[in-house]
This record gives C-alpha cells, sequence and structure tokens, in this order.
C-alpha cells in the first residue's frame, strides 16, 4: 500500500520563505516517499527587508540539525537578545525600553515585575521600568551574546540578525543537496486546475507543465495562485496598521565599535527604522505611511536619521499590509508575503511562515493527508495573525510621541479606534489596575505574545498615572528590593562574553 505521505508538493516561490517551506516538508515526509520541488524564476527579484527573528528561527535550524557554527557566518548573522525601542514615549524616564525574549531565567524577577507595574498602575511609587528586570536587557545594553557557558544552568532564549538573501540561498543548497528538493527555474504563466477547483498543474512560460498533488504559493506580494487562481480574497489591515511603505539602505560597520546584540526600532515623524547589525553591515530601513508623508521626504528624514547625506543608494518598497482569508484553499497553502504580512516592527515574518507550516504539517498528518482540518487549521492561523496584529498595534495606540509640524501621525495613531475586542479588553485590564497576566490567559493570547512581553511593552511606555498622582506605597504594598534584584541580574550576565567573542 502506497504511504499517504508519498505525495508531490510544488513550491511556488523561492526566497528565504519558500526554502524554509521546503526543508520542513521535506524533512518531514522524504522518507516516507513525499516528492519536493521548488520553481523559481530568476527573473523575479525577492524584497528581502526582514533581516530579524524571533527566537523560532532557532528551533528551525536545531529541527535541521544546522549548527550556528555552519550557517550564521555564511549569512552574517549576528545574535539578537530582543528590540531596544527609542522615542515612542516622551515621558521621563521611559524615553526607550528593551523587549526581551521570554527565557527561563525570568522566573526569578518576572513574577516582581508584574507586581511592581500593577501597584504603579494604582499610583504607587515602586520602580516599574522593565529594563530593571530582565537579564537580555542587561546583555544586550552591554553588547554581550545571549550565548551561556557550559556551566551556567538555564540557557536564555534568542533569536537573530541576518542576510535574507544569503539565507535563502544557505537553505536552497541545503534543501537540494542533504534534503533532495529539486529545484526548476522558470516562469509560471498559466495555472491547471480540476473540476473541483484543485489546482492540477502550473505550467511555465517554455511550457513546462508542472504538476503535483499539493502546492504552496510563496510568490510573494503578486500570490499568483491565491490571488490569481484561487480568488482568494485579501483582508487588509490598513485600519488598524498605517505604515505601508519602506526606504531601506545599509551602511557600513564601524571595524571599531562593539557589535550590537539588538535591534533597534527609532521612531521618527511618521513610522520608525530598525537597525540590525550584521557582521557585514548595518540594516537600515524606514517603516512608514504614506498617507502622512511621501516618499521622498521619508528618505531624506532616513539619510538624516542615518547621518549619511547624499552617499549611498536608498531603496523604497511597497508594503501589503494584511492576510488572505484562508491560508489553506484547495489543495493549496500560502506561505510569506502571498499569505499576508505585518510590518517588521517584531520582526515575526519567518515565525509566522514556520508557524504555518508546521501546522500544515500536523494537520495534514492529523487528517490522514486530506483536508480534514483545514477549516480548523485556517482559524487557527487567522487568530495568530490577529494576536501578532493587536500586539503591533498596541505599540501605536499608547505611544506618548508628539508629531512634527505638518504630520499628524502619532496622534492619529492614538486615536485610531479600530481595535479588536482582545486589544480592548487588554488596555482595560492594564488602565484599570486589574491582573494583566489573568487577563491573558482568560483570552488565551499568551501563545502569540507573552504577559512579560505585554507587561514590557505598557510598563516601558511609561503607561502609569502621571507623576503628581503618585502616592509613597502603604503597608499593603511589598517592597520589592531593586538593589538585590541587579545584583542578581549582574551576576548572571557577568557568565556572559562580548558579542564579538563569538563572531570575531
Amino acid at each position: 500500500m502506497t504511504d499517504p505521505a508519498a505525495k508531490d508538493f510544488i513550491i511556488l516561490g523561492g526566497g528565504t520563505a519558500g526554502w524554509m517551506a521546503a526543508c520542513l516538508l521535506a524533512d518531514q515526509w522524504r522518507d516516507r516517499g513525499a516528492k519536493v520541488t521548488l520553481i523559481e524564476s530568476k527573473d523575479i527579484g525577492i524584497i528581502g527587508v526582514g533581516e530579524g527573528s524571533t527566537p523560532q528561527l532557532k528551533a528551525f535550524f536545531d529541527r535541521l540539525g544546522i549548527a550556528e557554527s555552519t550557517w550564521m557566518p555564511a549569512c552574517d548573522a549576528t545574535y539578537k537578545n530582543g528590540i531596544s525601542f527609542h522615542g515612542w514615549s516622551n515621558r521621563a524616564g521611559y524615553e526607550s525600553y528593551f523587549h526581551p525574549f521570554p527565557t527561563p531565567l525570568d522566573s526569578h524577577t518576572a513574577a516582581k515585575f508584574f507586581y511592581n507595574t500593577q501597584a504603579r498602575r494604582t499610583g504607587r511609587d515602586v520602580a516599574a521600568h522593565p529594563d530593571h528586570f530582565f537579564l537580555p536587557a542587561l546583555l544586550a545594553a552591554t553588547d554581550k551574546a545571549p550565548i551561556a557557558p557550559e556551566n551556567f544552568p538555564l540557557e536564555p532564549s534568542y533569536g537573530y540578525h541576518f542576510d535574507a538573501h544569503k539565507v535563502g540561498a544557505f537553505l536552497a543548497n541545503h534543501a537540494t543537496e542533504k534534503l533532495g528538493v529539486r529545484h526548476v527555474e522558470g516562469k509560471i504563466e498559466r495555472v491547471e486546475r480540476h473540476d473541483n477547483g484543485d489546482i492540477k498543474a502550473l505550467v511555465a512560460d517554455d511550457g513546462t507543465r508542472i504538476a503535483g498533488d499539493f502546492f504552496l504559493d510563496c510568490s510573494g506580494f503578486r500570490a499568483i495562485l491565491f490571488n490569481g487562481a484561487l480568488e482568494e480574497s485579501f483582508l487588509p489591515f490598513s485600519d488598524n496598521l498605517f505604515n505601508d511603505s519602506a526606504v531601506v539602505m545599509p551602511t557600513a560597520r564601524a571595524d571599531e565599535a562593539p557589535l550590537p546584540s539588538q535591534t533597534k526600532a527609532t521612531a521618527l515623524s511618521a513610522g520608525w527604522v530598525w537597525d540590525i547589525p550584521l557582521t557585514s553591515r548595518t540594516g537600515n530601513g524606514y517603516v512608514y505611511s504614506s498617507s502622512h508623508i511621501d516618499a521622498d521626504r521619508a528618505e531624506q528624514e532616513l539619510r538624516q536619521h542615518l547621518g549619511v547625506g547624499d552617499h549611498g543608494d536608498a531603496r523604497h518598497l511597497k508594503m501589503r499590509v494584511g492576510r488572505v482569508r484562508n491560508s489553506w484553499s484547495h489543495n493549496a497553502l500560502a506561505i510569506g508575503l502571498s499569505q499576508g504580512f505585518l510590518e517588521p516592527l517584531e520582526a515575526t515574518a519567518l515565525h509566522i511562515v514556520m508557524a504555518t507550516v508546521e501546522q500544515f504539517i500536523g494537520s495534514f498528518e492529523a487528517g490522514a493527508f486530506t483536508p480534514q482540518h483545514r477549516d480548523r487549521f485556517n482559524a487557527d492561523i487567522a487568530a495568530r495573525y490577529e494576536g501578532i496584529r493587536d500586539y503591533i498595534v498596541c505599540h501605536y495606540k499608547v505611544n506618548r510621541r508628539e508629531d512634527v509640524a505638518g504630520i499628524d501621525y502619532w496622534t492619529a495613531s492614538r486615536n485610531n479606534q479600530n481595535l479588536s475586542d482582545q486589544l480592548k479588553a487588554m488596555l482595560t485590564s492594564w488602565f484599570t489596575g486589574a491582573d494583566l497576566s489573568a487577563e491573558i490567559s482568560r483570552l488565551d493570547i499568551a501563545k502569540y505574545y507573552s504577559a512579560i512581553s505585554w507587561h514590557s511593552l505598557l510598563a516601558g511606555y511609561g503607561i502609569f498615572p502621571d507623576d503628581e498622582k503618585i502616592i509613597a506605597p502603604g503597608d499593603d504594598i511589598v517592597l520589592h528590593d531593586m538593589e538585590e534584584i541587579d545584583r542578581f541580574l549582574q551576576r548572571c550576565a557577568i557568565n556572559f562574553e562580548k558579542h564579538d567573542h563569538f563572531l570575531g
């Protein structure tokens, strides 16, 4: 009897998303007779703006058995403790904050942080800035890598920065050389379908016909299969997220400067700039709303921020922010930009790729390689998109930044009332001094962003009563020893080496 996993999977489009999907499918099912073919055209460019990740990328490489010492040097990669936000709040003492990746070490300090933020929200004068409570913030501030020595009892959670083009090329080589993925060069011109609407084959412009059992659309914003052949509707998030454009340009790394181990997100007049350190260069990009400034002014503002004047070439991009209604339609799966896009504020693009493919693998197997669990899968992926969207929207909704003359971007973001019921519930919990962790559990959204992430965002902006309303804590408040917490973090941090130590 033929193994039900012995199917022909056809992936349309390469790039990081396409090759990640190819690796995951081949790794899971090639020993059961599955065949994976990836089709891409050299005439179609790759956007490649995503140069940061969440910790899930480590799990991906670990699953494939690829050591950091192998892939990181090949992709100019560096370690990432988390993201520091600058200029999103004008409140004294909260001009910046660090969003750490949750780690097992947080069990020593997280509860105290949560307690203090709740006390501060009820008007008590206690320390509540997230940077004072978490080891990753200290490691990032001192340019240390999150690589624990062998004798350290707990391993931090961390992500990476990398050259997206080089990661795609690295995975292409691994997929074809190690996992038996077939690589076909071609530009698809036509899609053949069965009578029931399923895709039968893809036909290239030279007449080559590639038939398969299941198809993955990794064709970018063009979404050739989903927005084209399958006519799946796209749900825009423009009423939640204003940013729809970006201007990007790299800058050289100063040889003598320490290598940072964090992404920086700095607010500008109509959006924000990323600063991503690679071993070979620094990646920079201004994500902005074209409804508030035009492309020329955005480029000028980025150049001024970087201090490069007219030197260097800038690249302009348009972003289609939102998601396809159904990520699994007929016998096809949308992946990467074909599936949707949430601006790169929290570096979730590859996280969603991995989550989608891994959940598809589980759902397809559980349904005996039939669409039995397709509806549940689509609901879960939609909820993931919206859960991540809510967290990103919250950054803008609670900003405490002043507008630049003639640009009302930050005020409009604060005044935006297009919020989900879940986000409204979260903000209500925070502003009423309720137990935010309990609300996160009730809403079942910790699988998207943890209690540490939500508390760090809201506390990091200084979303507390005004200073004149803050009073000394009474007998009902437990006073945590902040010096003791600092000593604990310093004792932990001394075990970690500078970032340059690992990357040269």
